[in-house]
């Protein structure tokens, strides 16, 4: 899926409010939340793949994201800069736009949970 940008929607996610909520509380997460959102992402995006029988298999969601970083490619989003991140960000930016909006959900209580736990140990 290619990054549309229009007058209204600067990047790919702003489409859809909840997905856009989503990635800029994720965007001012501290690295190591990051990390373990992007983990969690990754595992949800592959499970909702598989359900909806779009693919049969881990292999099959991977190959279908393209995950190849060429070496002059410029880091300029905030998702590039870690490897597990910039994967998670990709294979969701891959999903159907009805699939993101499921995966979306998923991750704002993802987000909110992560940012409870972090909060009750401090």
């Amino acid at each position: 899926m290619k990054e549309e940008y229009t007058p209204k929607y600067r990047r790919w996610y702003d489409k859809d409010p909840v997905l856009s909520s989503a990635m800029n509380t994720l965007e001012k997460s501290d690295d190591k939340t990051q990390i373990k959102i992007a983990l969690n992402l990754i595992k949800i995006i592959i499970e909702h793949n598989i359900e909806s029988s779009e693919y049969e298999s881990v292999e099959d969601v991977l190959a279908a994201v393209d995950l190849s970083v060429s070496e002059n490619t410029q880091y300029n989003r905030w998702y590039d800069i870690d490897s597990t991140l910039r994967t998670a960000i990709k294979m969701l930016q891959g999903c159907p736009e009805d699939t993101q909006h499921i995966i979306a959900k998923e991750m704002a209580r993802l987000v909110v949970d992560k940012i409870k736990e972090e909060d009750v140990v401090e």
